[in-house]
């Protein structure tokens, strides 16, 4: 019998065929997440007509869905340690998929909203579920990496949608695009076979086998035996709760609310920009297909946003680069108010998605390394959880000022508060806690 620390076994693995088959699952359950997102604002301008709906209203749908999604972040996380965190992913799957699919089918706004605030719940539970599994599974040499690229699953979830609604939404209709929300149900199956369980489910019920069979695929060279003493520490961390109160000791007040308020500001963007921008362009007299081209654009800018945004923060520091993305944010909204030159435009758009996702991708990271390990996750997720407020309350506000009669593309400038708002709450974070670690420089988190 030989005594194995699990975390230090899965560090040392070399990425192999079972790291690839968890990145692959984690990749495509989070692009469906990011197809889904971008869903709503692709086809609201259609569903608003069909429904007849006033910008308002629209906003209120998008919103209430939001809502969902951050009850599913703490309703369904709070049973994966009673489920399994594999149960989990695959019951926000099939939320996602079979409340989509069916809010295809709704005859009117309100079935619409019930059943995109239940697929929304999946969608909230989803994020959290994957980011844990990269984590635990992912090789300490290629950890940093591999869950930067897995969170680009999301954009790329976006780009789809915007690439098919561009070809699709004007002769097959806004319902169509949500019906394909049900493809995730035919992997269902090979996701049950293929995908593991979460150690930190195995041992505390005994499985040593299953932890064992696990180890074994990640690191085939330990020849780890049932029979071996498994230590987990992440397990025992994981049981002495979250001690939320901690966040504000040491002279860390100042900073935690000033990290709620650079992500509450974050979201606002991102979730505004998702649910309004088709509208806003199409409203401001581009094609049906040329304002889904924007969202598309929006995507691969949040991409570039946080691969060069990583790679600048290695050499000027965290600080130096979220400042003069949110400042650059808010000069690229006021500029988009007054811009109507297409390729322009273009331009502006891609620069807005990597200072509004690329930018919270960067928060998730210096969030992380202000606080001590031992609450780490809780600072993070607590941070997270606060700022879906601001993406609760984008859609409502933004279809508010699109009811007056100022011009469609002057609801830009709007964005630009909370991008002002962001770099302010900035200057209050006490760095001096801060550790750097490259290590963590890529790990981010999309919501």
């Amino acid at each position: 019998m030989q005594k194995v620390q699990v975390e230090e076994a899965i560090d040392n693995s070399r990425f192999n065929k079972f790291h690839l088959l968890v990145f692959l699952w984690c990749f495509f359950a989070i692009a469906f997440d990011g197809f889904d997102i971008a869903l709503y604002g692709i086809g609201l301008p259609h569903m608003m007509e069909d429904f007849g709906l006033s910008a308002a209203e629209g906003g209120a749908i998008g919103s209430y869905a939001l809502a969902g999604m951050m009850i599913g972040t703490f309703v369904l996380g709070s049973f994966s340690d009673i489920l399994g965190r594999k149960r989990i992913l695959i019951i926000c799957l099939v939320l996602i998929s079979i409340f989509n699919m069916l809010a295809g089918f709704a005859a009117n706004a309100t079935m619409f909203t019930v059943f995109r605030f239940i697929a929304s719940m999946g969608m909230g539970g989803l994020m959290p579920i994957v980011i844990s599994f990269m984590s635990e599974y992912s090789p300490k040499k290629n950890r940093a990496m591999t869950v930067a690229a897995m969170y680009c699953g999301y954009s790329i979830g976006a780009i789809i949608a915007s690439v098919t609604a561009i070809y699709l939404l004007e002769s097959l209709g806004w319902r169509f695009m949500y019906w394909l929300g049900a493809l995730p149900l035919i992997t269902l199956p090979l996701l049950i076979k293929q995908f593991p369980e979460s150690i930190s489910y195995h041992l505390p019920r005994g499985r040593k086998d299953k932890v064992a069979e696990i180890l074994n695929k990640a690191n085939p060279g330990g020849n780890y035996r049932e029979t071996d003493e498994f230590i987990y520490t992440a397990a025992n961390e994981d049981a002495k709760g979250i001690p939320v109160g901690r966040l504000f000791a040491d002279n860390r007040s100042a900073t935690t609310i000033a990290f709620w308020i650079m992500v509450f500001s974050c979201l606002m963007m991102i979730y505004g920009l998702n649910t309004w921008l088709p509208t806003i362009m199409q409203e401001a007299g581009f094609g049906v297909a040329s304002s889904m081209s924007f969202i598309l654009i929006l995507a691969v800018g949040q991409i570039i946003g946080s691969l060069t945004g990583g790679y600048l923060v290695d050499r000027i520091g965290h600080r130096n680069v979220l400042l003069t993305m949110y400042l650059i944010g808010a000069l690229c909204f006021v500029a988009l108010s007054i811009t109507s030159q297409p390729i322009l435009l273009y331009i502006l758009i891609a620069i807005g998605g990597a200072c509004t996702g690329g930018t919270q991708n960067l928060v998730n990271p210096y969030i992380s390394a202000f606080y001590p390990s031992d609450i780490r996750a809780t600072g993070l997720s607590m941070a997270v959880g606060i700022g879906r407020l601001g993406s609760i309350t984008a859609p409502v506000l933004i279809g508010f000022v699109l009811m007056t009669n100022i011009s469609p593309q002057t609801a830009f400038m709007a964005f630009a508060i909370p991008s002002l708002l962001g770099g302010a709450a900035l200057l209050f974070v006490r760095e001096k806690s801060i550790k750097p670690s490259k290590s963590n420089i890529h790990v981010a988190n999309e919501v």
